[in-house]
């Protein structure tokens, strides 16, 4: 017997529903693909950032007005450290000047100088934070919260200074490897730590671990070849070019310390020998305002009670030598700091960068 065309259309039409009502079955019990298991996230990959090149590095100190300094002087530097962040106890950073700090990152920023937050505090609280691993822990979570939200290209560390007297070496070493390891989560975020001169032996030179100075964590060490002087010594400088070849010397070939990691300190300011240092330390622009020259490396001056003593301070010529030895020895030269320098030609950053070839225009 025959259906009829309407029956067969629609046994047609059951046939293809129970068709599709299998395949979705199986569609449904279908094992995801790769055997069933849980998608793999790749884990962080902690690495260096990539090298700087040569560094010109200078401090801006929250005290200094941004407006006062050029453009042109913030182009002289491919990194500039806003010091300072203030670490309490607890491992919280409070940025000093927050209003300075937003000028001079934009500043910074807009004419191609990556910015480091530079983080002091006393003594005590660097000692009762780094102690823990609770305070670490805070420190570091902190500091990586002001670089994200604060668009910053690193931190830079000026704990002045970590001693093998009083333990700090050891939770210094572990509290730069932590924070190392954290800015450099897909070489992201640079680390940086300014130390003693390397001059005299003792607790705080030996404070820097050889882990620290030939391990990953930190990426450029800011060596403070300056402050070497005596109140009652005269005739005494405070940062010769021997000591600069002392300190890079030291660092580099005693404790081990990679070329690329070794950033030679220029000071922008003058002290005297033999007498007291309050009241009489002035900054370079101000020695060269009192008639000093700017390729002599001292001057006599005056100040408020002080009618006139000898000054010395690093001029054109010493800058541009030491500029050429921390670019041969080391990766480079900082600077303590910006707003010392003078604005003209006679400018100590400027004579670093025509020495090095770094174009500012």
């Amino acid at each position: 017997m025959k259906m009829k065309p309407n029956k067969y259309k629609r046994w047609a039409q059951w046939i293809m529903i129970a068709a599709i009502f299998n395949a979705c079955k199986k569609a449904e019990i279908k094992p995801p693909q790769g055997g069933g298991t849980t998608p793999v996230i790749p884990a962080p990959v902690i690495k260096a950032p990539p090298a700087l090149g040569t560094i010109v590095a200078g401090y801006f100190p929250s005290y200094r007005d941004p407006n006062a300094i050029p453009d042109q002087k913030f182009k002289m530097c491919n990194v500039v450290n806003y010091a300072f962040g203030t670490v309490s106890a607890n491992g919280n950073i409070v940025i000093q000047s927050p209003t300075v700090f937003g000028i001079v990152a934009n500043k910074a920023k807009s004419n191609g100088a990556k910015v480091f937050l530079s983080i002091n505090g006393t003594t005590t609280d660097w000692q009762q934070m780094a102690s823990t691993v609770a305070g670490r822990n805070a420190f570091v979570k902190q500091a990586m919260l002001l670089v994200r939200t604060n668009a910053l290209q690193g931190i830079d560390v000026d704990w002045e200074y970590p001693s093998t007297a009083d333990g700090t070496a050891a939770t210094f070493t572990k509290l730069m490897q932590e924070l190392g390891d954290s800015l450099h989560v897909d070489g992201k975020y640079y680390l940086s730590t300014a130390i003693t001169s390397g001059k005299y032996a003792g607790q705080y030179r030996d404070a820097i671990s050889k882990e620290l100075i030939q391990g990953e964590q930190v990426d450029f060490f800011n060596i403070m070849a300056y402050d070497d002087f005596s109140t009652t010594a005269p005739y005494r400088h405070h940062s010769d070019f021997k000591m600069a070849e002392t300190s890079l010397n030291y660092w580099i070939n005693t404790a081990g310390m990679p070329k690329r990691k070794a950033v030679l300190g220029v000071p922008a300011y003058g002290r005297p020998s033999g007498i007291t240092q309050t009241g009489t330390i002035q900054t370079y622009a101000a020695i060269l305002g009192k008639g000093g020259a700017a390729n002599a490396d001292s001057a006599t001056v005056s100040a408020v009670g002080f009618p006139a003593y000898t000054i010395y301070y690093n001029g054109q010529f010493t800058v541009k030598k030491k500029a050429i030895l921390g670019n041969t020895q080391g990766s480079g030269i900082m600077m303590w700091e910006m707003g010392q320098d003078s604005n003209d030609n006679t400018s100590l950053l400027k004579a670093a960068c025509d020495t090095l070839g770094r174009s500012y225009q």
